[in-house]
């Protein structure tokens, strides 16, 4: 439906609101419309993933010898399961727009558990390999949803200071679960942190049913089937800003999910760490994450403009891809363990600044077709995630470089999609995307 009327303008952003878009129900104050229940149920969905990916890295080196399989097939169970989800959100996406949000969830969350169950038994990595494709695909449901909701209940600045919340909750997983995996296999072997994972998605699948309400109410859904689906989204990536946002987002990710592939083997391989010391290591990085989403919520947005914050998070990444490489190819000499962490803790730190904002900025442009938007978001961080995570694993366990290059290569395209095609420096506000309703 064209949009020729006024547009305002949100004062954090370049970005415009279209004044004649039906703006839906009127919105309630913040601390009204959700309260802290469901703002733990969707940090819960948001942590699942990498709830499911980080329990599991400290298992990986024990993984290859239980299933005698080569470090790089082993971390095609990582890629598989990206894989999944990159598919799965183009799936639930439009369908949540369509039905609702609540049904789609409950599904996805359903099979979710099952697969994760199920690759407890995996006797050998290509089962393990399709069952967590299978995990991916169920689990794409909470990563896309989970972004809908949000952008059904907040707007403009709100809605970016909700997603650094969200950070603050999803961000415990990461910090966590590396630490909780590691203590697992004190007890038991890799198998037994799939059981834990599953006994946490049926808590969380009961969560969902119990107390999560459908936000989106049906004079707000859209019409059609697949047809419909495939012009929103050619509709939204028509959208050269929007284009931008998802691009840089998903690069970023991909810089992100270079380190959570490489990480496992650098850390214990290469540089001769326990599995707890890694844990410990990965939980640090998590936590300057955190902070800097906090920092990003609660300083910055309202402050400074979202585009400027985006910029300069960008910017950290691409210097500490830099300098990683730099010391993975011996520029200073032979380097131990902790300037490689270190270089790792500002890389992960500067993502905070980063994720929540490239998902609040693209979401800001599409309050007629949220799921959908929040699938292509997705989409594009898992696929090239997906493609990163072998790459890393080309030179074996015997280097770094291949970390370092993936991360440089992913920031430096990032940060080039974000400038080249959303245009900050230039200042034009762009017409929100025309949709087909």
């Amino acid at each position: 439906m064209p949009e020729t009327g006024p547009s305002t303008q949100d004062p954090s952003t370049r970005n415009p609101v279209p004044a004649d878009r039906p703006a839906g129900p009127p919105r309630l104050p913040a601390a009204r419309r959700v309260g802290l229940l469901v703002t733990l149920v969707l940090g819960g969905l948001t942590a699942l993933p990498p709830l499911s990916m980080d329990m599991y890295l400290p298992a990986l080196p024990e993984v290859t010898r239980s299933l005698h399989a080569p470090a790089a097939t082993v971390q095609l169970t990582l890629t598989a399961c990206l894989a999944g989800m990159a598919a799965g959100q183009l799936v639930v996406g439009p369908m949540s727009d369509k039905w609702g949000r609540r049904r789609p969830l409950l599904i996805g969350m359903i099979v979710y558990v099952a697969a994760t169950a199920v690759c407890a038994l995996a006797s050998s990595a290509g089962l393990l390999i399709g069952f967590r494709l299978l995990q991916g695909l169920a689990g794409a449901a909470g990563i896309v949803i989970a972004r809908a909701v949000v952008r059904d209940l907040y707007d403009g600045v709100e809605m970016a200071r909700f997603f650094s919340t969200l950070m603050l909750i999803s961000g415990v997983a990461p910090v966590v679960a590396p630490l909780i995996g590691g203590q697992v296999l004190r007890v038991t072997d890799w198998r037994g942190v799939f059981h834990v994972l599953t006994v946490v998605g049926a808590v969380l699948t009961f969560v969902v049913w119990k107390w999560l309400a459908e936000t989106l109410p049906p004079e707000r859904r859209h019409a059609g089937g697949v047809g419909a689906a495939l012009r929103t989204m050619r509709g939204l990536l028509a959208d050269r800003v929007f284009l931008g946002y998802t691009l840089a987002g998903g690069l970023a990710f991909a810089a992100l999910f270079a380190y959570i592939s490489a990480s496992p083997f650098v850390v214990q391989e290469i540089y001769g760490a326990s599995p707890q010391t890694f844990s410990l290591l990965f939980g640090l990085n998590s936590v300057g994450l955190v902070i800097a989403g906090q920092i990003n919520g609660k300083l910055l947005v309202g402050r400074v403009s979202l585009d400027k914050v985006l910029t300069a998070g960008l910017a950290v990444i691409t210097v500490s891809a830099l300098a990683l490489l730099l010391m993975t190819c011996g520029v200073f000499g032979p380097v131990g363990l902790v300037p490689i962490a270190a270089g790792l803790f500002v890389l992960m730190s500067a993502m905070g600044l980063t994720l929540p904002n490239t998902n609040a900025l693209a979401l800001m442009r599409t309050p007629h077709a949220a799921g959908s938007a929040s699938a292509l978001l997705g989409t594009a961080s898992f696929m090239v995630g997906a493609v990163a995570s072998p790459l890393v694993g080309i030179a074996g366990e015997t280097t770094a470089v291949p970390m370092a290059v993936v991360q440089l290569s992913c920031a430096v395209a990032a940060l080039g999609c974000f400038l080249g095609l959303g245009r900050p420096w230039r200042g034009e506000p762009a017409s929100a995307p025309t949709m087909d309703r």
